[in-house]
């Protein structure tokens, strides 16, 4: 009995040793997907403003050139001979968002009008990024990447 006891009390202290270890783990996938994320919807946000300046895309464009939502990137802009010009078949989720929000709640926009200091949403998407108030593992904000 005294033996078993002893087993318990050494894999319970093993167990309290991984956990903070599958919690730096789960936090850094996490951060991974968001980066990710964040890359492929700036990536289509970007094409979108090439397509809007080039004269592709005529609905569905803010007066900057940008989406005047993120929808529209997955909706489709509707381009000169009416069809709908896609960027994104999806609109990524925030990792770090509420389980209840869609995934285009889940980021917060900031438009082209804006300063970098202090991003707010207008009339258009210029950049997305997280509404988390949490932190990275290298102390970093996720809401500033």
């Amino acid at each position: 009995m005294v033996e078993l006891l002893a087993v318990l009390a050494i894999l319970s202290i093993l167990a309290m040793g991984i956990a903070p270890l599958a919690q730096i783990a789960s936090q850094r996938q996490k951060e991974q997907i968001l980066r990710r994320n964040l890359w492929a919807i700036r990536d289509a946000l970007d094409a979108f403003k090439r397509a809007a300046d080039q004269g592709l895309v005529t609905q569905g464009v803010a007066p900057s050139g940008y989406p005047v939502t993120l929808s529209v990137l997955v909706e489709g802009a509707v381009d000169r001979q009416g069809q709908p010009l896609r960027f994104l078949r999806q609109i990524p989720r925030d990792p770090f968002a509420e389980e209840a929000w869609t995934a285009e709640q889940s980021w917060a926009v900031r438009s082209y009008a804006s300063s970098s200091q202090t991003p707010r949403p207008g009339g258009d998407v210029y950049d997305v990024h997280s509404r988390s108030e949490g932190v990275a593992s290298d102390g970093v904000p996720l809401a500033q990447w």
